[in-house]
């Protein structure tokens, strides 16, 4: 390094201390007015803001075919072993928030202990703890560790419902490994979705600065209590430039009860099949604008065909909270529990009706036709196909599949009945969801006309 380059660095750290060697600084007040600080809130918050370091192995595909991924490739094609993925080991680390002290319940993003077979917990004060992961739910992000300590202090729990542009925030957590960093920003925006296609998603967006590691950490407002979980940010460098994104904290709440209880979140459905409202399609139903969700279907026997719902209304709010699209509702519906009681706002012939629906569990559900992305959540290689029951016990028909989706790309066409799966015969749609379920490669048995083809996706 050159003597210039030196004397430059030399400058800048000089020019960074210079204001705290000369004693110079912020007065404490201006007149008889006290200068505000956030130091005492976050003080109060931090201890309960830890940091999360996990190890695991993950399987990386080797130098051929990515569908030798799958043991039935391997196994049909005689692939000598190997020939299939490999394992490597990795270490990462992320954020966490302590919501309950006393039976050591810590909540961070799903990504963060994904594949982690050792997870440690690092408090603020440096004592490390080994963590049991209680749950993970993919969907929403989510995941509940549990530790054993009598030396934890729980953060205070906002309501994220009442959440409003322009309302100013603290980010704490561990990004790029440097413990317990705060930022400040203000809530930028609300109801994101669209990040992940396949995920519950209502995130709020801010510009407190989040980068790699803070994620499982915390959002307060100015009061100290905790508004959302950092998630993830929207970024082409993979930095930060303003447009962070956090889970709603009565969303995680939600998804932590089930986790704690269940081990899993048990999600149910209402059996509707909906569309966004367009300008023409609220034109036609004489509707003043496009909020709500359009039901396109209704499956008999389903829980909204008991409450009420008919083809052709629009839901336009669950338990009091207004719907403004589809994902909206998927949402919301999503986040209920089995069994819970729900009441629907519709418009029916342009007249608000108010309808009560018991979540049905999924599992006891009727096969039912899926939207493209519904589809997606079955299997990545189908999202763009609209799926339905065949005739008669045939299959899954693929009524429609969207140009340039996955589903397309991977050959399949409109009007194609999927009678198998990896082996397995298919009679109808909840016979694909089983056979597809944790499947990384579908082979599937497509009748085309007269015709019996396989279509391998991903």
């Amino acid at each position: 390094m050159s003597r210039a380059s030196l004397s430059l660095i030399a400058l800048l750290f000089l020019s960074a201390v210079a204001p705290a060697q000369s004693g110079s600084g912020l007065p404490s007040a201006v007149g008889e007015t006290p200068l505000p600080s956030l130091s005492p809130m976050i003080k109060r918050v931090s201890p309960a803001v830890v940091n999360i370091s996990t190890k695991g192995t993950i399987k990386e595909s080797g130098p051929g075919n990515p569908f030798l991924e799958d043991p039935f490739f391997r196994r049909f094609f005689d692939v000598p072993p190997g020939s299939g993925p490999r394992s490597r080991p990795f270490q990462s680390a992320g954020s966490g928030v302590i919501f309950d002290a006393k039976n050591g319940y810590i909540v961070t993003n799903a990504h963060v202990v994904e594949n982690a077979s050792e997870i440690t917990v690092t408090l603020q004060d440096g004592h490390d703890l080994k963590a049991e992961l209680v749950g993970s739910d993919a969907p929403s992000d989510v995941a509940v560790l549990k530790v054993k300590s009598d030396n934890l202090t729980q953060i205070g729990l906002g309501d994220s419902s009442k959440v409003e542009v322009g309302d100013f925030v603290v980010a704490i957590g561990n990004p790029f490994g440097l413990q317990h960093t705060v930022t400040s920003g203000i809530i930028s925006g609300l109801s994101r979705s669209g990040i992940n296609p396949d995920g519950y998603e209502d995130f709020i967006q801010t510009d407190a600065s989040i980068n790699p590691g803070n994620s499982g950490g915390a959002l307060v407002n100015l009061r100290g209590e905790l508004i959302g979980i950092n998630t993830a940010i929207l970024s082409r460098t993979g930095g930060n430039i303003g447009i962070g994104f956090a889970i709603p904290v009565n969303m995680a709440r939600s998804v932590m009860d089930q986790l704690i209880k269940f081990g899993s979140v048990k999600r149910g459905l209402l059996g509707v099949s909906i569309y966004n409202l367009t300008p023409d399609i609220a034109k036609l139903y004489g509707l003043s604008d496009t909020q709500g969700a359009l039901v396109s279907q209704v499956v008999a026997g389903s829980a909204a065909d008991k409450a009420g719902v008919r083809i052709g209304d629009v839901i336009t709010s669950v338990n009091g909270h207004t719907v403004k699209s589809n994902s909206e509702l998927r949402n919301a519906i999503g986040m209920l529990r089995v069994g819970d009681k729900v009441d629907i706002g519709v418009l029916r012939d342009g007249k608000p009706q108010k309808l009560t629906a018991v979540i049905a569990d999924s599992a006891e559900a009727p096969a039912r036709e899926t939207t493209p992305q519904e589809s997606n959540a079955i299997h990545g290689g189908l999202e763009g196909a609209s799926l339905a029951d065949a005739p008669e016990g045939a299959g899954a028909l693929v009524r429609s599949v969207e140009p340039g989706s996955a589903a397309a790309q991977g050959g399949l066409r409109n009007n194609d009945v999927i009678i198998g799966v990896n082996r397995g015969k298919v009679t109808n749609l909840q016979q694909l969801r089983e056979r597809a379920k944790g499947a990384s490669t579908l082979v599937l048995e497509v009748r085309r006309g007269k015709t019996v083809l396989l279509i391998p996706v991903r």
